[in-house]
C-alpha cells in the first residue's frame, strides 16, 4: 500500500505517495532516489504548493522524510530530547538510546544515511509567518545535520554537526599516546642496627 510522505529538501517540500518496498527507512538505505508518486511541491519561499507529478529526490538531497507508516519503533528504549538544525530547518523530538547508553563508552556507532525521531516539531527559525509542521515520527538524513542540541552527548550520531550547550564526553587517549613514566617508590625506610661492642 502507497505512504503519504512528506520529504524535506534545501529549498523546497515534497508532499505525495511512495510505494516502498517494506518500511520507508529499509527502502531510503536500499535505493539512491525516492520516488514520490501524485506529488506537490512547496518552495520554502513560496505561499502555496504546486502539482509536480512524479518526483524521483536523490536520497543524498533529502534532509528528512516523514511518513504515515509504522517505523518500528524500538522496545525499552530511553528516549531524549533533541533538537537539531538541518539547513534552513529547526527540528524537535526525542531519539532513542538503549536504556544505561553511556556515550563515554559507547564503542558502536550508528550505522545508515537516517536516524530516527518521535513527536517531530519541524520550523523554519526567523519564520514564525510559515508555522510548524508536526509528525508522529521521522527519519533524518544524519549527514545533513548542521547542529545538534541535546541533555547527553548525542553527537556522534550526526558526523560534522557542530555541539550546542551539550555535556561533552570525556576524550580517550588515542593508541600512539605517550604512557607517562611511573615514578619510582618511595625509599623504604630502614633502620641501621648498631655494630656488636667488641
Amino acid at each position: 500500500m502507497p505512504l503519504k510522505v512528506d520529504a524535506y529538501m534545501e529549498g523546497s517540500v515534497v508532499r505525495g505517495l511512495v510505494a516502498p518496498a517494506g518500511r520507508l527507512r529499509d527502502t531510503l538505505e536500499a535505493t539512491v532516489e525516492l520516488q514520490i508518486e501524485s506529488a506537490t511541491q512547496v518552495a520554502l519561499d513560496e505561499a502555496s504548493a504546486r502539482p509536480a507529478g512524479t518526483v524521483a529526490i536523490p536520497i543524498d538531497d533529502l534532509m528528512m522524510v516523514a511518513a504515515d507508516d509504522d517505523p518500528g519503533l524500538p522496545v525499552h528504549a530511553a528516549w531524549h530530547r533533541i533538537r537539531l538544525e538541518a539547513g534552513p530547518y529547526e527540528i524537535h523530538g526525542e531519539l532513542s538510546t538503549m536504556p544505561g547508553f553511556d556515550p563515554g563508552r559507547a564503542l558502536t556507532r550508528p550505522t545508515g544515511m537516517f536516524v530516527l525521531l518521535r513527536d517531530v516539531v519541524i520550523g523554519l527559525p526567523g519564520r514564525s509567518e510559515a508555522g510548524e509542521a508536526r509528525h508522529d515520527h521521522a527519519l533524518v538524513n544524519r549527514y545533513t545535520v548542521d547542529a545538534v542540541e541535546a541533555d547527553i552527548m548525542l553527537g556522534f550520531f550526526f558526523p560534522g554537526a557542530r555541539l550546542i550547550g551539550t555535556p561533552e564526553m570525556p576524550s580517550l587517549p588515542s593508541a600512539s599516546a605517550e604512557v607517562p613514566a611511573v615514578p619510582p617508590a618511595p625509599p623504604t625506610a630502614t633502620t641501621e642496627t648498631p655494630a656488636p661492642a667488641s
